[in-house]
């Protein structure tokens, strides 16, 4: 696979960066087993300061129409939602409520996108909204929040 990740030595160990092919800068996270073995999604800072997400869609993506499955657009949101709020989040954090709509599908081949961001960020939660999209089709909108959790002793 060209997209060969490297870790980086930064606060977070689970953080990498791949050097080469299409993804080339782009970083994701190895944590999660369920995101890493779904993905990989990926996602990078813009210069205008927003956070952008993406995937190519693979025939392990799809369903049985041969269409981007639902859940791999909802496990794929919600990786965004963390990449949203990753200027915000200092520390753990769990998915509390998640809303979508599907709008459109995508086919193997597509490049995904999503863009979106914290609409609030208040206390111990932090309130986002995205939108998934290939070329200049909608594909899908998200909205989630995710709570803060303090580190267990």
């Amino acid at each position: 696979m060209d997209d060969v990740p490297q870790k980086t030595p930064r606060f977070r160990p689970d953080l990498l960066i791949a050097t080469e092919g299409e993804f080339a800068g782009w970083r994701t996270w190895s944590r999660d087993s369920f995101e890493s073995n779904n993905g990989p999604f990926w996602h990078r800072f813009e210069d205008d300061g927003s956070i952008r997400c993406a995937f190519r869609v693979e025939r392990k993506h799809l369903n049985g129409m041969r269409n981007v499955h639902g859940g791999c657009y909802m496990t794929f949101a919600d990786y965004c939602l963390f990449a949203f709020a990753a200027r915000e989040l200092e520390a753990p954090a769990v998915t509390v409520s998640f809303g979508c709509e599907f709008l459109a599908a995508a086919r193997e081949g597509d490049l995904v996108v999503a863009t979106g961001g914290v609409t609030r960020a208040a206390g111990s939660l932090i309130f986002l909204r995205g939108i998934m999209h290939t070329g200049d089709n909608p594909l899908f909108t998200f909205s989630g929040t995710i709570k803060r959790i303090k580190k267990r002793v």
